[in-house]
């Protein structure tokens, strides 16, 4: 069994829960060797109960302790991380996908340097079924996002286009468009429209909508996929965080990814 060195770039409602399951020592092969935060004695502070401290680092230097880096950041930072281990050859896990699709050119770095670029499910569902429907001939793919208006809030497209979330009385469309679209106006919201379209044709075919809700508590997901191997469709309802635009499974998401890095079985392509 292979032994990794973490480090996580953020130590937001992800980073710290994905943190302290490697610290528990219930991921086997894993250490946790350092962390980046915006605010370090925030940070140091949140690890001091820890069983063994990591090195409190800048999200730049983190490549220098580690194996892997599991980046959970904001999206303005996301280079900072992904450069440096990309240009190391190291594994780098990011749930910003949509930062990703700006940044095509560290996916061909990566090919150079022999680094591997993961992007975990994260809140939404049934990327391996999509992922196996492009190996043959995806026709279309459609994602429905469903959310309550407040996760929305402070979106470029929301600011941009003055939409009313607090005066919503009715479910609304406020969006629709392309994945790559949705992954510019929604950034920290459509993560997972970034990574489906990527799993499939491409976030320029991938067809978005977005609905405020205000009779919503859980962040809903409906994804359709028609193909020459199958015609599926997919649901999700995800519990909200703390942070309401990130769902609970987001973090799991991403502690199971690390799991399979060392586990002798895996269930699921």
């Amino acid at each position: 069994m292979p032994d990794y060195r973490v480090a996580i770039a953020g130590l937001g409602t992800i980073g710290l829960q994905v943190a302290t399951a490697i610290d528990s020592g219930n991921l086997p092969g894993l250490s946790l060797s350092a962390i980046s935060a915006r605010d370090r004695t925030k940070a140091a502070l949140n690890i001091r109960e820890f069983r063994t401290k990591p090195a409190i680092v800048s999200l730049s230097e983190l490549s220098d302790y580690a194996d892997v880096i599991v980046e959970c950041s904001p999206a303005a930072v996301f280079a900072q991380s992904a450069q440096a281990a990309i240009n190391k050859g190291l594994i780098f896990i990011t749930v910003s996908a949509a930062a990703l699709l700006e940044r095509a050119d560290l996916i061909e770095l990566a090919e150079k340097t022999g680094a591997r670029i993961i992007i975990p499910t994260g809140a939404l569902i049934g990327l391996d079924a999509v992922r196996a429907a492009a190996e043959g001939e995806i026709t279309t793919v459609t994602h429905c996002v469903r959310k309550p208006p407040a996760s929305l809030k402070g979106a470029p497209y929301i600011e941009h286009n003055a939409i009313p979330l607090n005066t919503l009385e009715a479910p609304a469309c406020i969006f629709k468009g392309s994945a790559r679209q949705a992954a510019t106006g929604f950034p920290a919201n459509v993560n997972v429209s970034a990574a489906l379209g990527l799993a499939g044709i491409g976030a320029d075919q991938t067809q978005v909508e977005i609905w405020a809700d205000p009779a919503l508590e859980r962040n809903t997901h409906e994804i359709t996929v028609e193909a020459d191997s199958a015609r599926f469709s997919m649901k999700i309802e995800n519990i909200p965080s703390e942070n309401p635009a990130t769902g609970k499974i987001t973090a799991l998401s991403v502690i199971s990814t690390l799991r399979r890095l060392t586990a002798p079985l895996i269930v699921g392509s």
